[in-house]
């Protein structure tokens, strides 16, 4: 397995994870409202779940595989500016700014190949 399979993989289950306990985490929810974005939560959940699914079938399909990454790093990039809005510690902001560019850089790989 190649290393960019190994990010794709990392994260494909990543996503599929968040996207899971936004429906069974309470945690989750209360940042949504936090954010002033709770009835955005499930929108995102979903199209995390989608995103992560698509990165899964990316492994065979150039052209999932490009929608699915560049759709998740836009995602991610929205979620660093709404920690950014909300003032979030460097810190907290961190994993958002991690899942974007390696998304990111999933996708342009992706493009190159």
């Amino acid at each position: 397995m190649t290393l960019i399979q190994l990010l794709i993989l990392f994260s494909g289950l990543s996503f599929l994870g968040y996207g899971i306990a936004f429906f069974i985490s309470p945690n989750m929810r209360i940042e949504f409202k936090r954010f002033g974005l709770e009835k955005y939560g499930v929108l995102t959940a979903v199209l995390e779940l989608c995103g992560a699914i698509g990165l899964l079938v990316g492994l065979v399909s150039d052209t999932i595989l490009l929608i699915s990454s560049g759709g998740l790093a836009a995602l991610m990039f929205l979620g660093v500016a709404v920690r950014l809005r909300v003032k979030d510690s460097f810190w907290v902001l961190v994993p958002a700014l991690f899942y974007m560019l390696l998304n990111a850089s999933i996708f342009f790989v992706s493009i190159r190949n």
